[in-house]
């Protein structure tokens, strides 16, 4: 069992562990880990879904325990370490990317929800998710699976074949081979628009409007529509009073299908056809396995694996000529960082030139070119190939009076994306200037390419390993034995993520992170069992490690069960841990990132747009971070606990209500979210000529303001700051037997948060039930409530499960960065504009809790053959409105990716088959 070097036949452990077999995650109606995991009532703020199309780790998906990160759940294959994904979680935090693993190859799936390192090592603070591949099989399986959703996209089809040979018992060995495809079609956000959530459009909301290619203030009245136009920023002959942008002898529009009473009622604006709610995916897993008997009681195991996930992943960027001078890209090369690089110092042509073949500009004065680039995909786009390779040997028998189980492994996750729709601004500008490039379109692919150049990057995480655990009865004390375990570990983890070529030269923007570095770790471990008087089960534990990158930690642990009566039992459990910094927070690493919009503290320093002399691009921006790494980062360090109740009151039910908290200090946080009294160094570009506010409406003129546009601020990795939790679960089962009825079983799983609190600068802030804390968690909610309901009813060869998936609700403030009333969210945590200079209605303060009910149904039609179907989000819930998150899919979806994801797929009908022979 999960959590114990030590076996046991009794599943009810001093430790909470939640046990998944084969036969529940087949009930789940569900065809893919990452799904099944996102339910878990345990999961909490931070959890990293494939929703999230902007994510650093986008197409990955990662599991946050307790709501502390993926960075403190520690997930295991069959036990033992997996190389993690070669993309870090905001750049920083490692995990294994659960998308990748392959479903019918899981025997069970074990989630021990308490502080683990004393037996498992760094990463185990908020506990381990145990992944167990099927051990050994016989004969032939093939299984089969196609749904779709009503709403339009998201078909889904798997298929999977599993051939085993050989007894253990009779034969001696067992070989067998398991491969599994599955695709899944994207969702767009255009096969969803007809929701108020998916909808640009916020003025019957009492918000803007937001749709693309509509002038509203928020963009100065200058926006790109679906046609391209050139615009005069400084025409000296406006009528008196008329601002620059309301003056229509100031545009020429390159298409007759827009003109400026058209564009300025908004009836030029473009529909998102690109951006994906969910992407499209393709897996391909092949799992081998030999298990053999050596003699008397010894066992070899071997295992190679190739799972193979593909998605394509947009990040959301329209792809616009330069609405003003092009201040050039920032590159970051082993920690030096380089401004201006493929800088464009004008964008204006002149009176008469020709911009393509029958482009001319003819407003009399130098004019910008406004509008969406033709032939460029949309948006920027990366096609993103995953394989993860493992080989594991394990072996298991008895010597000497000990029962030894030993293991190695080498796996690998290797990554290669293919980016494309990304904008050469150099070149763009010298194609348009020299009349090559046609702003209309129908330009040739040597000319896109020169522009929007398509390239590839291949990164690697590799993690080789190697343990050995020895346990035995020592002696007799009390009411049973004392049982020792002892165990070595080795690890070294070697992560090689260089940036791709184009944005390290800075040819295109740098909108991607890198990680070059490795670690090499070394353990001590050991358990003690006892039993000192009947019906108390004593647990005590200890971990020395060694890691070439920091030095030494030493993780103690204890636990107990006492179970005076069989109907009631206590359990309760102590433990420290840790997470050791890892290569991206101490190797050679760096990233670019933002959070918070903030008013440019010169160029818009009273927040308004309309302000004489204030520069409205500079209005409700989001700064660019460079986060650089720190050699002289310490470990986090936390301290777990845990008390519960087991109850059997009556025979078929067995419940069990746990406490638990957790302290975790030292936290390792970029200083720009998490260092108290932390004042950026904004450095700017040269200042250039942009519009500025006349102060008369909405007006602007064409100026050089004081300073230029803030490019960058540094933010290193800081220890700072703690974060302390605390909650109770409840998990109660419940089976009737009905007699020729058949069988009833129930089963309620509950999290309910008592406290989140994070402390910074000797300030705490209670976040349960609030959107924090986004600087590290995507803004993806922290609910207080989570809970699944089950309920099974099984008659003969009928099989029919409903599930139920309750997620409560939530503030949509963060008091941990300032927002601490609705009248102040009009650029909440995200960056989003949805009220910006308005009032935010005090409905959008709050995300309303949401509920779906899934249902799944087999019939086993001969001995044979299985039937199967399934409705998923059986009511068609609709996800409620979240407006501050920004982990959600593609630009200015007001839903929450993390937490409510089922309600943007909506209703999902899918049909299935299994034979065996």
């Amino acid at each position: 069992m999960t959590g114990s070097l030590i076996s046991r036949t009794d599943t009810e452990t001093a430790t909470p562990v939640q046990v998944l077999t084969a036969q529940d995650i087949q009930r789940s109606g569900k065809t893919s880990v990452a799904e099944l995991l996102s339910e878990l009532a345990a999961n909490g703020a931070g959890t990293l879904g494939s929703g999230f199309s902007g994510a650093f780790a986008n197409g990955a998906s990662g599991i946050s325990l307790r709501g502390l990160t993926v960075g403190a759940t520690l997930v295991l294959v069959d036990g033992h370490r997996l190389a993690p994904y070669p993309l870090s979680d905001d750049s920083q935090r490692s995990f294994v990317d659960v998308s990748s693993i392959p479903f019918d190859a899981i025997e069970s799936i074990e989630i021990l929800k308490s502080g683990a390192s004393s037996l498992y090592g760094s990463d185990a603070i908020a506990g381990v998710v145990n992944i167990k591949l099927k051990k050994n099989l016989t004969g032939v399986r093939l299984n089969a699976d196609s749904g779709k959703t009503q709403h339009g996209g998201g078909k889904t089809n798997r298929a999977s074949i599993s051939v085993g040979t050989g007894d253990l018992d009779n034969d001696g060995y067992n070989a067998f081979i398991s491969a599994e495809w599955r695709r899944q079609d994207a969702i767009k956000i255009s096969d969803r628009d007809q929701y108020a959530w998916a909808n640009r459009d916020w003025r019957s909301r009492g918000g803007n409007d937001l749709t693309l290619g509509v002038p509203t203030n928020l963009n100065s009245f200058l926006v790109a529509p679906s046609s391209p136009f050139l615009y005069n920023p400084a025409n000296p002959n406006n009528p008196a009073g008329v601002s620059n942008v309301n003056n229509p002898a100031n545009y020429q529009f390159l298409d007759p299908s827009c003109n400026f009473q058209k564009y300025r009622a908004g009836a030029c604006s473009v529909r998102d056809t690109v951006s994906n709610i969910q992407p499209p995916t393709e897996n391909v897993n092949v799992l081998v396995g030999v298990t053999k008997k050596l003699g008397e009681d010894w066992e070899l195991n071997l295992k190679a694996s190739l799972f193979q996930r593909n998605s394509i992943n947009d990040r959301g960027v329209p792809l616009t000529f330069s609405p003003s001078t092009f201040a050039g890209n920032t590159t970051l090369v082993n920690g030096v960082l380089t401004t201006g690089v493929n800088r464009v110092p004008t964008t204006l042509f002149q009176p008469g030139a020709a911009l393509g073949p029958g482009v001319v500009n003819g407003l009399g004065g130098a004019a910008r070119l406004y509008g969406y680039i033709p032939g460029i995909a949309a948006n920027q786009t990366q096609d993103n190939t995953s394989k993860t390779t493992r080989f594991a040997a394990d072996i298991h028998g008895t010597a000497y009076g000990w029962d030894i189980n030993g293991g190695i492994g080498a796996t690998e996750v290797k990554t290669n994306i293919d980016y494309s729709g990304y904008i050469d601004r150099g070149a763009l500008y010298t194609a348009l200037n020299n009349g090559s490039f046609n702003p209309l379109g129908n330009n040739s692919p040597a000319v896109l390419a020169a522009i929007s150049p398509t390239f590839s990057n291949s990164l690697t995480s590799k993690l080789n390993y190697g343990d050995v655990v020895g346990s035995r009865e020592v002696f007799q004390w009390g009411a049973g034995p004392v049982a020792l375990a002892v165990g070595l570990h080795w690890h070294k983890r070697e992560q090689n993520s260089p940036p791709p070529g184009p944005t390290l030269t800075g040819q295109v923007a740098n909108t991607t992170a890198f990680t070059v570095g490795n670690e090499t770790n070394t353990a001590l471990f050991s358990e003690l069992q006892a039993t000192p008087i009947k019906d108390l089960e004593l647990h005590l534990s200890g971990r020395y490690d060694h890691y070439d990158t920091y030095g030494n930690s030493f993780t103690p642990a204890t636990s107990f069960k006492w179970a005076p009566m069989k109907e009631l039992g206590f359990r309760g459990s102590f433990a420290r841990g840790f997470r050791a910094p890892n290569p991206a927070e101490v190797g050679n690493a760096g990233s670019f990132f933002t959070f918070n919009a903030i008013n440019d503290p010169i160029l818009c320093a009273d927040g308004k747009q309309t302000t004489k002399g204030n520069v409205p691009a500079a209005c409700g921006i989001n700064p660019t971070y460079v986060q650089t790494t720190n050699k002289d980062l310490s470990p986090e360090k936390s301290k777990s606990y845990t008390f519960g109740i087991i109850l059997e009151p009556v025979k078929g039910l067995n419940a069990t209500l746990d406490y638990y908290r957790i302290e975790v200090n030292n936290q390792i946080v970029t200083a720009a979210g998490g260092l108290p009294g932390f004042v950026p160094t904004f450095v700017r570009t040269p200042a250039t000529p942009v519009d500025i506010a006349t102060g008369v409406g909405t007006g602007t003129a064409l100026g050089t303001p004081s300073v230029g546009p803030i490019a960058y601020a540094i933010s290193p990795y800081v220890n700072a700051g703690s974060t302390k939790t605390d909650g109770l679960e409840a998990d109660i089962n419940y089976r009737w037997r009905l007699g020729d009825l058949g069988t009833l079983k129930a089963g309620l799983n509950v999290t309910h948060v008592l406290s989140y609190k994070t402390e910074s600068g000797g300030v705490s802030y209670e976040l349960a039930g609030t959107q924090g804390p986004s600087s590290v968690s995507g803004a993806t909610g922290n609910p207080k409530d989570r809970a699944q309901f089950t309920l099974n009813w099984n008659r003969g060869p009928l099989d029919i499960t409903g599930t139920m998936n309750y997620v409560s609700s939530f503030s949509t403030l963060d008091p941990s960065i300032g927002g601490d009333s609705c009248d102040s969210s009009g650029l909440d945590v995200g960056g989003r504009t949805y009220f910006q200079n308005l009032v935010q209605p005090g409905r959008f303060c709050r995300v309303s809790s949401f509920t779906t009910t899934n249902l799944n149904v087999q019939y086993k039609a001969t001995p044979n053959l299985t039937l199967r179907a399934s409705i998923l989000n059986v009511f068609d819930k609709q996800p409620p409105f979240d407006v501050a998150t920004y982990g959600n899919s593609g630009p200015q979806t007001s839903y929450n990716a993390s937490l409510h994801q089922a309600g943007a797929v909506g209703r999902f009908f899918s049909l299935g088959a299994n034979y065996t022979f």
